[in-house]
């Protein structure tokens, strides 16, 4: 039974993890692409808020998860396709740091810009380059994390 709750939260989280990832970059980029000034200030605002709210909790509670199943589960720590998952895992979480951290810029821009009646400067859209190229690497690697932790490959 314990090994079943734990399953169903590292589940829950992967789900929440993969939802709120794509669900906030999917608005926020196309919401971006608008140059509706008051749409792009909201969604940022919000963005950053579902990544405190729902991503960070998540990010935290599925490596505990993870190695709680397979303690329970007897498994081999020594697995070559757990190791690739990790590997990956810490990849996306290396480039979902400074995704973070571009994300309060971009929404503190926003904001000032939506409070002056100002235009979003340059470097609002180069930080927005960058968080697309680091956000597309990030997601493929959870892809392949997800598919390696149902496949389980020996």
């Amino acid at each position: 039974m314990e090994y079943l709750i734990i399953k169903w939260l590292h589940i829950l989280s992967a789900i929440l993890l993969f939802g709120t990832g794509l669900g906030s970059a999917f608005y926020k980029l196309f919401t971006d692409l608008s140059g509706n000034l008051n749409a792009i200030a909201v969604t940022n605002r919000l963005v950053v808020r579902a990544d405190w709210m729902f991503t960070t909790p998540t990010v935290i509670i599925q490596p505990i998860t993870g190695f709680w199943m397979i303690h329970l589960a007897g498994l081999s720590l020594e697995l070559t396709w757990l190791w690739l998952t990790v590997g990956l895992y810490l990849f996306a979480g290396a480039c979902w740091v400074p995704v973070v951290v571009l994300q309060i810029q971009m929404r503190d821009q926003a904001e000032s810009c939506l409070n002056d009646n100002t235009l979003l400067p340059p470097s609002y859209h180069q930080q927005l380059r960058i968080w697309t190229a680091l956000g597309i690497p990030a997601f493929l690697a959870m892809v392949v994390v997800t598919a390696l932790m149902v496949i389980k490959p020996i």
